[in-house]
């Protein structure tokens, strides 16, 4: 039987993108639709639930994907949902956990690990990407840093300013990538949101924002 999927994404460009990884899988695939934030996905829902499992975004507008997840686990509890994101901070993590979700994955994840993630997920697994999964150990073994974590001044979560110490030293997206073991593309997603929220243009300024609030 095939694995009924959704997707909710309000990236038109990334939830395309997912579509087409999952079609590429139409034997064992069955793409149900697409909502752009978690009120409109709850809205298809109540018109056919006959979904077996949702890749959800968490940063949208309307509804985020914890707080979709939890009102879908509550209505629809046998639908599995996997948290399909750029961000992996540990307040997300936890929140999306606590909320829920059965998996944790990184957008730029490959058709054959979304696949793989699919049948783990409806067989009772709890699918992560590699990342994701170092830092739930963490947390695990921290349970103190649940309360801490989220943002600091400016707003910056504990990935970012992981990421701004690690620029501050000189290192490349590449580099980078490597040591805390996610895609340039993430890296590179999390430096925008840092220049953004520091309101700076490049490396250089966003490390010396950092490094005068004592952030890093």
């Amino acid at each position: 039987m095939k694995i009924r999927v959704a997707i909710t994404d309000d990236n038109y460009l990334l939830s395309k993108s997912i579509k087409e990884k999952l079609e590429l899988f139409a034997e064992e695939i069955e793409y149900k639709f697409t909502a752009s934030n978690g009120k409109e996905m709850l809205l298809m829902l109540e018109q056919d639930h006959s979904v077996d499992a949702i890749l959800m975004d968490i940063e949208m507008p309307e509804m985020d994907g914890i707080e979709a997840t939890k009102n879908i686990i509550e209505k629809y509890p046998q639908i599995k949902i996997i948290m399909l994101t750029v961000f992996d901070d540990d307040q997300k993590i936890f929140s999306a956990i606590q909320a829920g979700a059965m998996g944790y994955l990184l957008k730029d994840e490959t058709p054959d690990v979304l696949l793989t993630s699919l049948k783990m997920v409806m067989t009772g697994g709890a699918p992560m990407s590699p990342s994701i999964a170092l830092k739930t150990l963490k947390l695990l073994k921290n349970p103190e840093r649940i309360e801490n974590t989220g943002t600091t001044d400016y707003g910056l979560s504990n990935r970012e300013i992981e990421i701004l110490e690690q620029t501050s030293q000189g290192l490349d997206y590449k580099e980078i990538s490597k040591n805390l073991y996610i895609a340039p593309s993430t890296v590179r997603k999390h430096i925008e949101n840092i220049y953004k929220k520091l309101q700076v243009n490049n490396k250089m300024k966003a490390v010396k924002v950092a490094m005068q609030n004592k952030i890093i």
